[in-house]
């Protein structure tokens, strides 16, 4: 077979290959193993987020071997790399929870860092958790050079009781427990059990949401995010994900030619469809910024409210990611949106064809119950919807999928941590009808915008999550359900109206009419911010104090840096 001669004139990594003055660089690459004519291909990065910090992660080093191998196969020279991952589900409900979005950049920076460094032609990345999907995807949009994503791939449910399980059963039951409605052995025996294999949480929650994200914003091959991380299809996958990159490398298709503002707007469209996680409306607006593309919270919960839910998922619904697999996958999801007509068929994939041609031969399948055409659609407004009002000026967010109840009115019960919070849910110290306020958790005041899933889960667990509300400037986790906003902005650690309310106050949600207001006599409001006081935190030194000095607020996605608009150059064109 004869190798292919590629011009590496314009390509990063004529920087380190090309030329007698890299002799010394080339000296490096032979030290590795690699031949001249190795030397001589595109320079593809395949990175990944694994390590043994959780199941999430755990099998992202063997799929990249695979990677490694359609790299290989189509004439590219792959050179593997790692970063970091932090994992919600471990990280929850204490303060290690404030490093987790804070690693969404360090991911973005360390993979921009590390193909920069080595002028890499082009990117595979390989994530599995949280915070890792976009934070990968950012990379891929800053970087600009030819990219394909890769999903890790979900877990396979536990089994308890005859009934499938996921973690959040788990945290649920950590709520049972302290209710003295589970017993010890109990609660042992559904830990020992409800994570079965390796991968991501199995239900719609965050990492399942990007995932479908991925697909539908056309940075990873159609039905690359479906089947589940233990299944040998993934490798399937991830070798086509090495060849697909180096046919884009020939074509010179980059990121930005498919990341458009359409097909981010097909992305919110398939988080509505599918009672997505509340933090899209974080990461969509990130990944925007990074194609200097300006979509905010508002235009991503604006697409939300006006698409029809139509996944019966969990945590809304009963069914989980390898239920959407057994289907067709997501593809199945983007055909009934895009026969509806609600997406944007003519966006660019990776695939080098357009969606509508991806989905041109896939049929939908109507002897099932996991995902519903648009015309028997659950309901006719998405699973998460937007609120605003004097408790919110810049927004809040809220999950609705599986919720009957879209209005509550209550009082405030506020508490200034996550941890003062969730001692007195576990001491049962509220009651029906408050409305729990967790405030100082934001972006800045967090510092890193912590999830609540131990909380929220907690309040489920002892029965209570019908009969009381949550409002944070914190995060939800994709696994949260019920009457839970979060993102409520303009944040307390600023001196948002959130940090201004007080215990008694009355509050009124409205889900239908997208409100959120504190009923305080505005003459009370302006006394209340006269007297108010900024807080400090613990955190005065290290990568989370470096974050709180750059944070922006949640609403345009917690951005660190100037992003896409700003540049006067891209890494792809050095």
């Amino acid at each position: 077979m004869t190798q292919k001669i590629w011009d590496k004139s314009r390509m990063p990594s004529r920087h380190v290959t090309v030329g007698p003055q890299k002799a010394p660089q080339r000296s490096y690459y032979y030290a590795m193993g690699l031949t001249q004519d190795e030397i001589d291909q595109p320079f593809v990065g395949v990175a990944t987020c694994w390590n043994e910090a959780a199941p999430c992660n755990i099998a992202l080093s063997r799929q990249a071997q695979s990677v490694k191998k359609g790299v290989n196969e189509a004439g590219g020279t792959p050179r593997e790399f790692t970063t970091i991952t932090v994992t919600d589900g471990i990280a929850m409900g204490h303060q290690g929870m404030k490093s987790s979005l804070v690693s969404r950049e360090i991911i973005a920076d360390s993979v921009e860092a590390t193909v920069r460094g080595h002028a890499y032609d082009a990117l595979v990345g390989l994530a599995g958790c949280d915070k890792s999907l976009p934070g990968m995807m950012m990379a891929m949009l800053r970087l600009n050079v030819p990219s394909v994503f890769m999903y890790g791939g979900s877990i396979l449910p536990g089994k308890f009781h005859g009934q499938d399980v996921t973690v959040v059963d788990v945290f649920e039951a950590v709520g049972k427990h302290s209710a003295g409605n589970m017993s010890d052995e109990d609660l042992y025996a559904l830990e020992c059990v409800a994570c079965p294999s390796a991968g991501a949480c199995g239900g719609q929650f965050t990492a399942n949401t990007m995932a479908m994200v991925s697909e539908a914003i056309g940075l990873a091959l159609p039905g690359s995010a479906g089947s589940p991380a233990p299944y040998e299809e993934r490798d399937l996958f991830a070798v086509q994900s090495g060849r697909a990159v180096m046919d884009l490398v020939e074509r010179r298709i980059r990121p930005r030619d498919i990341v458009t503002l359409r097909s981010l707007q097909n992305a919110a469209v398939v988080v509505g469809a599918t009672g997505g996680s509340t933090n899209a409306g974080l990461h969509l607006p990130a990944m925007a910024h990074e194609a200097g593309i300006r979509f905010t919270m508002d235009d991503v919960l604006e697409i939300m409210r006006r698409t029809p839910y139509i996944a019966d998922l969990k945590p809304g619904g009963k069914y989980i990611a390898l239920d959407v697999h057994n289907i067709g996958g997501v593809p199945v999801v983007l055909k009934a949106l895009l026969d509806a007509g609600l997406l944007y068929g003519d966006c660019l994939t990776v695939s080098g064809k357009t969606l509508a041609e991806n989905l041109r031969d896939v049929v939908f399948p109507t002897d099932q119950d996991v995902i519903f055409p648009v015309s028997r659609a659950l309901s006719q407004t998405g699973g998460v919807v937007g609120l605003k009002g004097n408790l919110a000026p810049d927004g809040a967010i809220v999950k609705v999928a599986g919720m009957d109840n879209l209005r509550f009115e209550g009082t405030a019960l506020c508490f200034d941590s996550e941890e003062q919070a969730f001692a007195a849910v576990q001491e049962r110290a509220y009651k029906k009808g408050d409305i729990i306020v967790i405030r100082y958790e934001g972006p800045k005041g967090g510092p890193g915008m912590r999830e609540m899933l131990a909380t929220t889960s907690a309040i489920y667990g002892q029965g209570m999550g019908a009969d009381v509300a949550l409002i944070t400037d914190g995060r939800f986790s994709g696994a949260t359900r019920g009457f839970c906003i979060g993102h409520v902005g303009p944040e307390a650690a600023v001196g948002g109206p959130i940090a201004l309310l007080k215990n008694g106050d009355k509050v009124i949600i409205d889900a239908h009419q997208g409100t959120i207001d504190m009923i305080v006599p505005e003459a009370e409001i302006n006394a209340r911010k006269a007297a108010w006081k900024p807080r400090a935190t613990d955190y005065n030194a290290g990568a989370i104090w470096k974050y709180a000095q750059l944070v922006g607020p949640a609403h345009l996605g917690a951005l660190t840096h100037p992003g896409g608009a700003a540049e006067t150059h891209c890494y792809a064109d050095i």
